[in-house]
C-alpha cells in the first residue's frame, strides 16, 4: 500500500470524524437539556452516552491527525500506536457508563420518576436520525483500524440507545407505565458493556505485544527451517505497532558457508519473502539476524 494511498485514507478518516463529531456533540447538547426537562433516565444515559460519544470521537479526530506525522529519531514508528490509546480510552470510558446506567436502572424500577412521554419521544427521534446519519459516515472507514472501529461502533451503540428511548417513551405514553424508561436505560448499558470490553480486550491484546491474530509463530518457524541452509530460528517474536502493522523479528542459525559464499543476501530475501506471502498475516516489516551456530554459545540461555 503505497505513500499516497495511505495519507489518502488519513484523510478521509479526519472528514468522517470531524462530520460524526459535530453531529454528536449537536444531539448531546439536545438531549442533555431534554433530559433535565422530561426526567428521563434513559435520557440521560443515552445523553452520557453522547457525552463519552463525543469525547470518544475527539480522541479518535485528534489520534488519527497524529497518526499522520512522519517518523522521527525519537520516535521511530511516528504515531502509529496512538490510536490503539484512543480505542482503549473510549472504550474504558463506555464501560464506566454502562455500568453506571445498570445501577441506575435498578434503583430507578424501585423509585420510578416521572417521566414526560412527549418530550422524550421526540428527542429520541432526533438522536436516531442524527446517530444514523454518523453511522453512514462512519461506515466507509471502519475498516481501516481500532480507533476508526471504536468510533464506528459507539454510533452504532448510540442508535441503538435511541430505539430504546423511543421504544419507552411509546410504552410509557400508551401504557403509563415508567418503569419502562429504567428498563431502556439498563437495556442500552446492556448494548454497551460487552462492546466497551471487546475494544478493551483488543488494545490490551496490541499494547501487551500479542502475536497478532492469524500469524502462528509454529508455522512460521516451520517455514523458515524449511529453506535451504537454515538449521535453526530462535528468539523469535511477533506484534503489532497499529493497526495493520505487523512487525517480527528472529534469529536464524544458518550454515557456515554461507558466510563465505555471499549466500545471505539471497537468504534474508527468501526470509523477508517468506513471512511477506505464505501467511494470513502479511508482515513487511521483518527483522532477522543471521547467526553462524557457534554464536548460539553467546546469546542468553532462553530461547523462544
Amino acid at each position: 500500500m503505497g505513500a499516497g494511498h495511505d495519507h489518502d485514507t488519513a484523510g478521509s478518516n479526519r472528514v468522517r470524524l470531524a462530520i460524526a463529531f459535530g453531529i454528536t456533540a449537536t444531539v448531546l447538547a439536545a438531549e442533555a437539556v431534554g433530559a433535565w426537562i422530561t426526567g428521563s433516565l434513559a435520557l440521560l444515559v443515552d445523553a452520557g452516552h453522547m457525552l463519552t460519544d463525543a469525547g470518544g470521537l475527539l480522541m479518535a479526530l485528534l489520534a488519527a491527525t497524529a497518526m499522520t506525522k512522519p517518523p522521527t529519531a525519537r520516535r521511530t514508528w511516528g504515531w502509529a500506536r496512538i490510536e490503539i490509546l484512543a480505542a482503549g480510552a473510549q472504550a474504558a470510558i463506555l464501560l464506566g457508563v454502562g455500568i453506571y446506567a445498570f445501577v441506575e436502572g435498578l434503583q430507578r424500577l424501585l423509585a420510578p420518576p416521572e417521566i414526560a412521554a412527549g418530550g422524550l419521544l421526540l428527542l429520541g427521534i432526533l438522536g436516531l436520525i442524527a446517530n444514523i446519519a454518523s453511522v453512514l459516515v462512519l461506515s466507509g472507514g471502519r475498516g481501516h483500524n481500532l480507533n476508526m472501529r471504536a468510533a464506528f461502533l459507539e454510533v452504532v451503540n448510540d442508535a441503538l440507545g435511541s430505539i430504546a428511548v423511543i421504544a419507552s417513551a411509546l410504552a410509557i405514553h400508551y401504557t403509563g407505565w415508567t418503569q419502562a424508561d429504567a428498563l431502556a436505560g439498563m437495556l442500552i448499558s446492556v448494548l454497551i458493556v460487552p462492546r466497551a470490553l471487546t475494544i478493551l480486550r483488543q488494545a490490551g491484546s496490541v499494547l501487551l505485544e500479542t502475536v497478532p491474530k492469524g500469524l502462528n509463530l509454529d508455522d512460521v518457524r516451520t517455514h523458515l527451517l524449511e529453506l535451504p541452509h537454515v538449521t535453526d530460528v530462535h528468539d523469535l517474536h511477533a506484534s503489532l505497532i497499529g493497526t495493520g502493522l505487523p512487525v517480527l523479528t528472529a534469529h536464524v542459525v544458518v550454515e557456515d558457508q554461507c558466510f563465505h559464499d555471499g549466500h545471505t543476501d539471497e537468504l534474508l530475501d527468501q526470509l523477508q519473502a517468506c513471512v511477506r506471502q505464505h501467511f494470513p498475516v502479511s508482515v513487511e516489516h521483518s527483522t532477522f539476524q543471521l547467526e553462524p551456530a557457534s554464536h548460539t554459545s553467546h546469546e542468553n540461555d532462553t530461547h523462544a
